[in-house]
């Protein structure tokens, strides 16, 4: 990718679909907020968190992932961590993103759900407001947790309204999709858009089993979908898409390097792909950086990293209108430039 095409590419209208809120959580406001909250870290500075994140599996990661949730404790704090974010997709350029926040660890920490959705629905307003980012909230379930409760934690939440869907996260292995499928069957009936993650570090037939068990309509990573010749034709006739991570991937040790990573096989396997930047802050760049640097190792071309957001666009749960003016956008950018 040169250098004209790196320029089109970061000023080119963008939508992500896999973005956890808690992994936009950068050191800086870390420390500030176990500092505010009376919160104990294992870390003095800046320098010393971003030594930890280096990670050696999905575990990993999620050992310091939620030791750093503990911090998020008040309305305000969920609104910054969520506008934080909604400011990086005005500099980068996207209008339209769907985020994952995961309640039941914040629950566990005496925080109601109600202040967890005030803060992120406050922010979410005003980035509408102010820059035009548009954005969709998307409730997961911690899959090594006891599927148990997960349904009225649901209904809570249409209660209080501003989810449109529901995802399935957390430590894949040994955690099959099918445990949720009751949940998944009433967020089906209430309406609700349907995502989980498969195929991450879990092999192929979660992903199988979150498509035939919880009608999921995206699948989370799906990478692993390469190793089964039958997937990867059902992925392709159907159109499902997935949401891959190139940096979340690497950073884990699902490939060695970028120079690894089978996202141009998954493309040139006629597969709906898209790109995200999962937890930016503990994986070394936002949405932008993904494209760019995965780009360069795998000699992928600009038309290809055009069509990750013609994907995007049509895998995102916006409503039609936005979806075919998202595409329009797009479209007149790049006959501009």
């Amino acid at each position: 990718m040169n250098t004209q095409e790196k320029k089109k590419l970061a000023g080119m209208p963008k939508v992500e679909l896999h973005l956890h809120l808690e992994g936009t959580l950068e050191p800086e406001m870390l420390l500030n907020l176990a500092e505010n909250n009376s919160v104990s870290l294992p870390y003095r500075n800046v320098d010393a968190i971003r030594a930890a994140y280096r990670f050696a599996d999905l575990q990993s990661f999620l050992n310091l992932y939620y030791l750093a949730t503990q911090c998020l404790r008040k309305e305000q704090d969920f609104y910054s961590l969520t506008l934080a974010y909604l400011r990086h997709c005005r500099d980068e350029n996207i209008a339209y993103t769907e985020m994952f926040f995961d309640p039941q660890t914040h629950l566990e920490h005496g925080v109601p759900l109600t202040v967890v959705m005030a803060g992120i629905s406050a922010a979410q307003k005003e980035a509408e407001r102010e820059w035009g980012v548009l954005s969709g909230l998307i409730l997961c379930f911690e899959r090594d947790r006891p599927a148990e409760g997960t349904i009225a934690l649901l209904e809570e939440a249409e209660r209080i309204g501003g989810i449109i869907g529901v995802g399935l996260d957390s430590a894949e292995r040994d955690h099959p999709p099918g445990k949720f499928q009751e949940t998944f069957a009433v967020a089906r009936a209430l309406g609700l858009h349907r995502v989980a993650h498969a195929g991450e570090e879990g092999p192929p037939e979660y992903i199988t089993d979150a498509l035939d068990t919880l009608f999921v309509e995206r699948i989370d990573h799906g990478v692993r979908a390469i190793e089964s010749p039958e997937l990867l034709r059902r992925l392709r006739e159907e159109q499902i898409p997935l949401t891959v991570c190139p940096f979340s991937n690497v950073s884990l040790g699902g490939f060695g390097s970028l120079q690894q990573h089978n996202v141009g096989r998954l493309l040139d396997a006629g597969l709906k792909v898209t790109i995200n930047s999962d937890d930016p802050a503990y994986f070394g760049g936002y949405l932008t950086e993904n494209i760019i640097a995965t780009w360069e190792a795998l000699g992928l071309s600009f038309e290809q990293a055009v069509q990750v957001q013609v994907n995007a666009i049509e895998g995102s749960f916006a409503e039609e209108q936005k979806k075919r003016d998202m595409l329009q956008n797009l479209m007149s950018y790049l006959d501009q430039h």
